[in-house]
């Protein structure tokens, strides 16, 4: 593949974002009409994760890791009903749509060079999710609510038990989808480690606006279905028992830690950890009591809790634990997991970075500023705003 053609070219498309993936997806249901009913009503998230994913696979074209990743994706896609025919008509309109936006800049050449890339793209997608099909993995779990525990108006613990074996690792996540928002799905942290009954819990925090948050945790009652898809995600145990750790968690971000955590106290004794919890307020440490608990099922775990003042949420409660990690010591020592919203985690990394701390784990979705800086499209691929669990909050966030 011809990367810096791919790139320059993409570079234009992306000063116009916007009009190309609308153009996009108006090219694919006109020509292929049975395809929209494959789509959710609201095509907005989608269009962003479609940038996204995009952009990742341009800004890491010699990345080795990228087959793995398309292979994962294609395996995902398994739950949107994705075929070999789908595959080909999305080509076809990503290559129409991009010729349209790249205007004087679009060449036979970059034609071609597309046309290869997205080949390489579809064939790896393709293959992972005849793998998955080869193993027996289906393309979701159903799932029934067997308990919904509101903690308060914004903040609820659903209890799902799947239909089938579910395997996973504590720290992943899953996506989730429910009848009453048609082909949405949306991703959340598993919350605990494996149990003998095969239960999971997923910790929902309602976003104002967000029509999955909301569903969860407002209207879905015990004994209704769900489904589950493959899990996934990098926030997974890969310390030795003898190396010490270390676990950070902010707001909704306690789910994968807890699941780690029951992890460890499920093994062998004589493991050093310690657990920083961040919330927005005290009031809002939902997670204080289990924390409390796994304290005593880890004799060697040490616990920080961190709020702040409610003028400052935000600022306050980054600036404390900042000023709380250095003052530990042993970094160098210590394997470290982080999950929170991701300006903490933007904030966050690069201070452990400094402290020392070789291995840090953590999950973030693909960004499309990584490699590069972004073009004026970046307002519409931008990190969303992040979402502290904070009850008292009723403004709209940002979209």
């Amino acid at each position: 593949m011809d990367a810096q053609l791919l790139r320059s070219t993409f570079a234009v498309v992306e000063r116009r974002a916007e009009h190309a993936v609308t153009f996009f997806y108006s090219h694919l249901f006109w020509h292929n009409p049975g395809v929209r009913e494959l789509f959710p009503e609201d095509l907005r998230a989608q269009r962003d994760r479609l940038f996204a994913a995009l952009t990742h696979v341009v800004t890491h074209l010699e990345d080795p890791g990228l087959a793995e990743y398309l292979a994962h994706l294609g395996r995902d896609h398994r739950k949107f009903l994705a075929s070999p025919a789908l595959y080909a008509a999305v080509g076809t309109s990503l290559t129409a749509a991009f010729a349209h936006a790249a205007g004087a800049a679009w060449s036979v050449e970059a034609e071609k060079a597309w046309a290869e890339a997205y080949g390489y793209v579809a064939e790896l997608m393709i293959r992972g999710a005849e793998q998955a099909e080869a193993e027996g993995e289906p393309p979701w779990w159903d799932a029934v609510v067997v308990r919904h525990r509101r903690l308060d108006e914004d903040l609820a613990v659903l209890t799902l038990k799947p239909r089938r074996p579910f395997a996973y690792r504590p720290g992943q996540y899953v996506g989730v989808s429910s009848l009453r928002v048609p082909r949405v799905w949306r991703t959340y942290s598993l919350a605990n480690a494996a149990r003998a009954d095969g239960t999971v819990d997923l910790h929902v925090s309602r976003i104002p606006g967000g029509a999955m948050s909301t569903t969860l945790v407002d209207a879905v009652r015990e004994g209704e279905p769900l489904r589950l898809s493959a899990p996934g995600g990098a926030l997974t145990a890969r310390t030795a028992p003898d190396v010490p750790r270390s676990y950070i968690a902010a707001g909704t971000g306690w789910a994968p830690v807890k699941a780690l955590l029951e992890e460890v106290a499920d093994g062998p004794e004589g493991v050093e950890a310690r657990l920083f919890l961040v919330a927005r307020a005290k009031e809002y440490l939902y997670g204080k009591r289990d924390a409390e608990h796994l304290r005593e099922r880890i004799p060697g775990l040490k616990v920080t809790y961190i709020a702040s003042a409610p003028e400052r949420p935000r600022e306050q409660a980054t600036e404390r634990l900042l000023r709380a990690l250095y003052a530990c010591g042993n970094w160098p020592t210590h394997d470290v997991y982080v999950a929170g919203p991701p300006e903490l985690l933007a904030e966050t990394l690069p201070a452990l970075q400094q402290l020392g701390a070789p291995r840090v784990h953590h999950d973030r979705l693909p960004t499309p500023g990584e490699a590069r800086p972004l073009g004026t499209a970046e307002w519409f691929i931008a990190r969303p705003e992040p979402h502290w669990h904070n009850p008292a909050d009723r403004a709209p966030h940002p979209r």
